[in-house]
């Protein structure tokens, strides 16, 4: 395992016991962005970085009990948690890396990623493997509870120019990464970028 991987399991490992009650008023928008990726009745939708579950519900609501929800995170502890919560009922967990997926080209129709693009080792290679597990026409959403700046302003940081999230460097990697971006949104209580699977 790299560097990065072991940095972004220990940072979450730390984190995984507290992470809900540290974030209680988030569900909503979890909600919210759920309901924009548009996920119909008997769809297929992975959830990529799925930490504690928080986004199972919902997706399982919209994809229904005919659909197929799979939740997967890098972080063991993140996966217990999402357990000890009871959202494993919504959908299967699986303990896997973003960059080599265990799940065969085209099996969904869309991915759900709540602040994954910062946590990200190589973000153009693991967009391309995003990509690669959804069929062509099927849609991405990169979510965040709260927007860049008040996100930057909770972790006591400025937003630089190089922030991936920044509408002029995300719809090029996505591009490149076989996604055309169809929506964005940064504003204080919400990121959500859409896009649509090339090809």
């Amino acid at each position: 395992m790299s560097d990065d991987h072991t940095h972004v399991q220990e940072f979450f490992a730390a984190r995984a016991d507290g992470w809900d009650s540290k974030f209680p008023g988030d569900d909503p928008a979890f909600a919210a962005a759920v309901a924009d990726l548009g996920l119909r009745a008997g769809d297929r939708v992975l959830d990529a970085g799925c930490g504690t579950g928080r986004a199972l519900e919902p997706l399982r609501t919209a994809v229904g009990p005919s659909g197929v929800v799979v939740g997967v995170d890098l972080t063991p502890a993140m996966l217990r948690a999402a357990v000890r919560a009871g959202r494993d009922r919504h959908g299967r967990l699986l303990l896997a890396d973003v960059a080599a997926l265990p799940l065969r080209s085209g099996a969904f129709d869309a991915v759900f990623g709540a602040g994954l693009i910062a946590h990200l080792p190589h973000p153009a290679e693991n967009l391309r493997e995003l990509a690669r597990v959804v069929r062509p026409g099927g849609s991405l959403a990169l979510f965040h509870p709260v927007g860049r700046a008040a996100l930057a302003a909770r972790q006591g940081r400025r937003i630089t120019p190089d922030d991936l999230r920044a509408e002029a460097n995300l719809g090029p990697l996505l591009a490149g990464a076989g996604w055309r971006m169809t929506s964005y949104v940064d504003e204080d209580t919400r990121f959500l970028a859409l896009a649509v699977r090339e090809g």
